[in-house]
């Protein structure tokens, strides 16, 4: 197995791709195997790039939208539920098709699916962008729809892809960085959305396949797929293996499907909230400064996972540890603002940006046992089953959270509290891995 090392990352990186390229401990710098060392280093690098652009396309996708949700409320003339649906449909549909999407890069490849679906979901965001200018509303959900299908076959297949191509320490790595991306895009994208909106305020539909674009490229070139070491087996026998994982590890599995799920509806949701009241009195925040003031709790976010990411290396007694602590720092500061959330807006962003530091801590952790507990042959629907519950949960929130926000905002923390301290009951007795984590 060869490693190398990226200076300016300063990013370890183990792949299966080129394991039998060079003689081991023949490399020496200065000479011919350094600069394949070298090249090597690169060409990994450039697999993460290629990986990472997925989701984070993935997330702009959703997380542009949350600044102009306001303004797309008022240039159609539809109810705030309306406006969360554009979110929800595509998370929803999303969710549905994404085990199908799993099975089908079991059967063929991962890039035979996620080439596809890039281009479905780069062509619906300007059918969406039309149905905005026509003013549209189902036109415009109806595209939404269609993302969410391109979608499934884009973030979820490329997790599994990451457990393909790296190994041991270096898989929980790069799956800490993708989902650092995943952050990453979430913080940019708020930004991002309230700068073209400045354009006009369905700008960020039109984006949509620019991003698509780029990222098609990095998969189509700068990823090469390791091939399969024997034939895939029949839909009867596929099945039945999964259903022997989920049999033998069901219990685990399903609660950090749940974990997960519910992770994200809280994430989404608070972002949902937060983006309505800053529009209010008497803070009045909107455009590009409500798009900062966003990207504040899921800056917390992008830095935990990175380096929770870099920290675990498939410890499982280091992953419980961070599981618990994360999920006790989400209920604790969202315990705090049924309290304060209208004390002081900087306390109360505080407490949010505290709570997505605990989600931090939590998916690196859920991303590397889920796809480090099967082989490759069932890793695309495993990974898709729990991509799944998260796409549910991004769905449900600001729909969930836009009915709560109607009756009480101290319901909305009183519900995510109680909600955040059940998933941690369960997380502690159900997920108890022990040593190294594998397949």
């Amino acid at each position: 197995m060869e490693k190398t090392k990226s200076k300016k990352l300063n990013i370890w990186f183990e792949s299966d791709m080129d394991a039998d390229a060079d003689e081991p401990g023949s490399a020496k710098p200065g000479g011919k195997s350094g600069n394949k060392e070298q090249a090597a280093s690169k060409g990994q690098l450039a697999e993460f790039i290629a990986i990472a652009s997925v989701p984070l396309v993935l997330v702009l996708g959703n997380s542009m939208l949350v600044p102009i949700l306001p303004d797309m409320q008022e240039r159609l003339g539809i109810s705030q539920f309306q406006s969360s649906l554009v979110i929800t449909l595509f998370s929803v549909t999303a969710g549905l098709v994404i085990p199908i999407s799993g099975y089908l890069s079991d059967r063929f490849s991962r890039k035979a699916i996620m080439i596809p679906s890039l281009i479905i979901y780069g062509a619906a965001g300007i059918l969406a962008g039309f149905g905005a200018i026509w003013n549209s509303y189902a036109i415009l959900i109806t595209a939404r729809a269609i993302q969410g299908l391109g979608a499934a076959g884009t973030a979820p297949i490329a997790m599994a892809l990451a457990g393909d191509l790296y190994k041991e320490a270096m898989e929980s790595k790069a799956l800490g960085l993708t989902e650092a991306s995943n952050g990453a895009g979430k913080v940019v994208s708020p930004i991002l959305g309230s700068l073209l909106a400045l354009i006009v305020w369905y700008a960020a539909f039109f984006a949509f396949p620019v991003f698509c674009l780029l990222s098609l490229l990095c998969v189509m070139f700068l990823l090469k797929e390791p091939k399969k070491e024997k034939q895939p087996p029949k839909l009867k026998e596929y099945l039945g293996n999964i259903g022997k994982i989920m049999k033998q590890k069901g219990r685990w599995l399903i609660a950090s499907f749940f974990a997960g799920s519910i992770a994200l509806f809280i994430l989404f949701g608070v972002l949902f909230y937060l983006s309505d009241i800053l529009e209010m009195e008497p803070y009045f925040i909107d455009g590009v400064k409500k798009g900062l003031v966003l990207a504040i709790p899921l800056f917390g976010l992008v830095v935990t996972s990175y380096t929770t990411g870099a920290l675990i290396k498939k410890n499982g007694t280091v992953m419980r540890w961070l599981i618990n602590i994360g999920l006790a720092v989400m209920t604790v500061s969202l315990g705090l603002c049924i309290f304060l959330f209208n004390k002081s807006i900087y306390v109360f962003i505080g407490l949010l940006t505290l709570s997505s530091v605990g989600t931090g801590l939590l998916l690196p952790c859920l991303n590397t046992m889920i796809t480090g507990s099967v082989q490759r042959e069932q890793r695309g629907m495993i990974t898709s089953l729990y991509n799944c519950l998260r796409f549910l949960g991004v769905a449900a929130g600001p729909p969930l959270f836009g009915w709560l926000m109607e009756k009480s905002d101290q319901l909305v923390f009183i519900s995510v509290t109680i909600l955040a301290f059940l998933t941690l009951g369960m997380v502690f007795f159900l997920i108890k891995p022990k040593g190294k984590v594998g397949g």
